[in-house]
């Protein structure tokens, strides 16, 4: 009897790390410097909406994740160098970028806006009200390409971050900034960002910006797109999407 119940225990712990090596193991590849979507908090973790829907995905397909910081201008290029395995990272669809990843569907889709100084002139943002200003967006973006297309005589500068174009607009070094309006909004209701107004919210522009923001994976990675495109399926259909929107916004960023 007691030989019995020893032997059944020890299958049991046998199987144990079989198990754990049947769970997928997963390397999430995020920026962490767009708040709200992907950032530190005080103790250094990664936070934000990406970072959430991240793991709840994660959850659903029964992968083992763990999150991998990059620069945004290389996050492509150490995709395909193996550095991690998906990008969730507020990365737009856009053909260029669909050209050397593959993406999901979309899991939010909100629109660019322009932000300026309180005291400032503007009015409106066309390519006439904007001409010969100084307009901040951040390197590697489809806002910075929206910029060149739709204001082709505003003085673009790029920065690597976008904390230092907010930097600079608030210091006066540039006259707007453009970004996702849920990042312009969530800075400007900061402390930081009380220099500042969102001055307007763009018409989203399909052939610069895409259907929405998807999860980048390799090229021929096709049974992971289709577990990250089930996953986010499930998680919109049971109800954990809604509750992680509505933990950072108070409308439904998945868009139309």
């Amino acid at each position: 009897m007691k030989r019995t119940f020893l032997a059944a225990i020890l299958v049991a712990a046998a199987a144990l790390p079989a198990a754990a090596q049947d769970k997928m193991q997963l390397r999430i590849g995020t920026e962490g410097a767009y708040p709200p979507f992907n950032s530190f908090d005080s103790d250094r973790n990664l936070v934000g909406f990406d970072i959430d829907i991240a793991k709840a995905l994660c959850e659903e397909m029964n992968a083992e994740c763990t999150f991998v910081t990059q620069d945004w201008d290389g996050i492509i290029p150490a995709l395909r160098a193996n550095k991690f395995d998906a990008i969730i990272a507020s990365m737009s669809i856009t053909p260029e970028r669909d050209e050397i990843v593959d993406f999901t569907d979309k899991y939010y889709n909100t629109p660019p806006a322009i932000a300026v100084p309180k005291d400032s002139d503007l009015t409106e943002a066309t390519a006439e009200s904007l001409a010969d200003i100084i307009l901040g967006a951040q390197s590697s973006t489809t806002h910075a390409n929206y910029a060149e297309a739709h204001f082709p005589d505003t003085e673009l500068r790029r920065y690597g971050t976008p904390e230092e174009y907010k930097l600079d607009l608030a210091s006066g070094r540039i006259d707007a900034a453009i970004d996702d309006v849920v990042v312009l909004s969530d800075w400007l209701d900061s402390e930081d960002g009380d220099c500042c107004k969102i001055l307007t919210t763009l018409p989203i522009d399909p052939d610069i910006n895409g259907p929405g923001v998807g999860i980048a994976v390799r090229e021929g990675e096709t049974e992971l797109l289709e577990k990250f495109n089930a996953a986010i399926a499930a998680i919109r259909e049971n109800g954990t999407y809604k509750a992680i929107n509505d933990k950072y916004f108070d409308f439904d960023v998945y868009g139309d």
